[in-house]
C-alpha cells in the first residue's frame, strides 16, 4: 500500500489532469458546451475533496486488514471517477 501521503499526491495529479483538459476543451472550443465543461470540473473537484476526506479519516483504525481495504477501495474510486470524468469530457466533444 502506498503511504497517505502518495495516495493523496496522486488523487490531486489526476484530478489536475481532467481539469486541465477541461479547460483546453474550453479553449478550444470557446463557448460552446462551455457550462458542460465547467460542470465536470465541479464535480471532479466534489470528488477529490471527498476522497480526500476519507483518507484522513479511515473507518476502523485498529484493524490493519480492514484499513487496507479501505484505501484499495479509494484507490479503485478514484480511477473509476477519473475515467468517468474523462468519458464525459469526451461526449463534449462529439
Amino acid at each position: 500500500m502506498a503511504s497517505k501521503r502518495e495516495l493523496k499526491k496522486d488523487i490531486d495529479y489526476l484530478v489536475g489532469e481532467v481539469i486541465s483538459d477541461c479547460y483546453t476543451y474550453m479553449v478550444i472550443n470557446g463557448q460552446k458546451k462551455r457550462d458542460d465543461a465547467i460542470a465536470i470540473i465541479e464535480s471532479i473537484i466534489e470528488k477529490r475533496n471527498e476522497l480526500i476526506h476519507r483518507i484522513k479519516h479511515p473507518a476502523q483504525k485498529n484493524d490493519r486488514k480492514a484499513v487496507k481495504a479501505h484505501y484499495r477501495e479509494i484507490q479503485h474510486d478514484i480511477l473509476k471517477s477519473i475515467d468517468e470524468h474523462f468519458t464525459k469530457l469526451s461526449e463534449l466533444t462529439k
